[in-house]
Protein backbone atom coordinates (compact mmCIF):
# COMPACT_ATOMS: atom_id res chain seq x y z
CA UNK A 1 0.00 0.00 0.00
CA UNK A 2 2.91 2.37 0.70
CA UNK A 3 4.06 1.88 -2.88
CA UNK A 4 0.65 2.95 -4.19
CA UNK A 5 0.74 6.16 -2.16
CA UNK A 6 4.25 6.94 -3.35
CA UNK A 7 3.25 6.39 -6.99
CA UNK A 8 0.22 8.63 -6.51
CA UNK A 9 2.35 11.40 -4.98
CA UNK A 10 4.81 11.06 -7.89
CA UNK A 11 1.89 11.25 -10.30
CA UNK A 12 0.66 14.47 -8.69
CA UNK A 13 4.17 15.92 -8.97
CA UNK A 14 4.25 15.01 -12.66
CA UNK A 15 0.86 16.64 -13.18
CA UNK A 16 2.07 19.81 -11.48
CA UNK A 17 5.19 19.97 -13.68
CA UNK A 18 3.09 19.50 -16.83
CA UNK A 19 0.64 22.22 -15.77
CA UNK A 20 3.57 24.60 -15.30
CA UNK A 21 4.51 23.98 -18.97
CA UNK A 22 1.08 25.04 -20.25
CA UNK A 23 0.87 28.40 -22.00
CA UNK A 24 -2.33 29.90 -20.65
CA UNK A 25 -4.22 32.45 -22.78
CA UNK A 26 -4.45 36.03 -21.62
CA UNK A 27 -7.74 37.51 -20.45
CA UNK A 28 -7.93 39.48 -23.74
CA UNK A 29 -7.42 36.33 -25.85
CA UNK A 30 -10.16 34.52 -23.94
CA UNK A 31 -12.52 37.49 -24.37
CA UNK A 32 -11.87 37.78 -28.12
CA UNK A 33 -12.26 34.05 -28.67
CA UNK A 34 -15.51 34.03 -26.69
CA UNK A 35 -16.91 36.91 -28.74
CA UNK A 36 -15.97 35.15 -31.99
CA UNK A 37 -17.62 31.90 -30.87
CA UNK A 38 -20.83 33.68 -29.83
CA UNK A 39 -20.93 35.71 -33.05
CA UNK A 40 -20.43 32.62 -35.22
CA UNK A 41 -23.09 30.73 -33.26
CA UNK A 42 -25.53 33.58 -33.97
CA UNK A 43 -24.61 33.69 -37.67
CA UNK A 44 -25.07 29.94 -38.04
CA UNK A 45 -28.35 30.03 -36.08
CA UNK A 46 -29.72 32.68 -38.45
CA UNK A 47 -28.43 30.80 -41.49
CA UNK A 48 -30.05 27.53 -40.42
CA UNK A 49 -33.29 29.29 -39.50
CA UNK A 50 -33.47 30.79 -42.99
CA UNK A 51 -32.64 27.49 -44.68
CA UNK A 52 -35.17 25.67 -42.50
CA UNK A 53 -37.89 28.20 -43.34
CA UNK A 54 -37.16 27.91 -47.07
CA UNK A 55 -37.30 24.11 -46.93
CA UNK A 56 -40.46 24.19 -44.84
CA UNK A 57 -42.25 26.50 -47.26
CA UNK A 58 -41.01 24.49 -50.26
CA UNK A 59 -42.31 21.24 -48.82
CA UNK A 60 -45.62 22.87 -47.87
CA UNK A 61 -45.98 24.18 -51.43
CA UNK A 62 -45.14 20.81 -52.97
CA UNK A 63 -47.63 18.85 -50.86
CA UNK A 64 -50.27 21.54 -51.34
CA UNK A 65 -50.91 22.32 -47.71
Amino acid sequence: MGSSIKRFVNYLGDVRREIDKVTWPSRREVFITTVVVIALACVFAIFFAVVDTIWYRTVQYLIGA
